[in-house]
């Protein structure tokens, strides 16, 4: 089976959509479904970055108590944030980054969380990643959030053929369908944390293992 045709594709994501409904959502996920909120949205995949996702729910939580909006968040001294952040991964970078992202967005933006990847990207501490999940999540509008994951289980399945999560958004914007963008971080993050390992995955208990080509696998359980 090609697993570049889009018949292939739906195939192989219904299966996963359906195996992952058992497994933990990502935390920037679970934080977007209790409420659609853009800024939080920004805010938690901040936090999140090299971060594990427990410790970015309880400073999320934190936070957010202290400060919802990015005005509330520039009232907030920069040691108060780190002190509420803390231990998220590089938290006093990360304080720092908050203020400087609020600002921005007050500044030029009006107060509002732009949602188009462009604009996105012209605040402090975005990247594509974080900019397509507050795309998605934050506003439910198309993007392709492509973290490690992403990148490692497309390759792996025989979706592309990319060298990098950069590569890999492009590559999926012309391949995949559309209706898939927006839930496909979600599915294939929640998967490769819990089954498709980077090294030796459970090709066992996997539901599509017959379909997949496992491309740079050398050893699986």
């Amino acid at each position: 089976m090609n697993l570049g045709d889009v018949a292939a594709m739906n195939r192989v994501i219904a299966i996963l959509k359906r195996e992952t409904r058992k497994l933990k959502v990502p935390v920037v996920t679970l934080i977007a479904r209790t409420r659609r909120d853009p800024f939080k949205v920004l805010v938690s995949c901040i936090l999140s970055l090299r971060t594990k996702d427990e410790t970015t729910i309880g400073a999320s939580g934190r936070l957010f108590e202290a400060a919802r909006t990015p005005r509330e968040i520039l009232r907030l001294p920069v040691k108060k944030l780190e002190r509420l952040i803390y231990p998220v991964g590089f938290y006093r970078v990360k304080a720092r980054v908050l203020h400087a992202a609020a600002r921005d967005i007050l500044g030029r933006f009006g107060g509002k969380v732009p949602s188009e990847i462009e604009d996105l990207l012209t605040l402090k501490g975005v990247g594509r990643k974080t900019a397509n999940l507050v795309r998605t999540l934050g506003f439910g509008k198309p993007g392709i959030c492509v973290d490690i994951h992403v990148h490692r289980i497309s390759n792996r399945l025989g979706f592309i053929r990319t060298r990098d999560p950069r590569e890999t958004e492009f590559a999926l914007r012309k391949k995949l369908p559309r209706r898939h963008w927006i839930g496909y971080n979600d599915i294939l993050v929640a998967y490769g944390q819990h089954l498709c390992r980077p090294v030796s995955p459970w090709c066992s208990k996997c539901k599509v293992s017959a379909l997949c080509r496992r491309v740079g696998v050398t050893s699986r359980r």
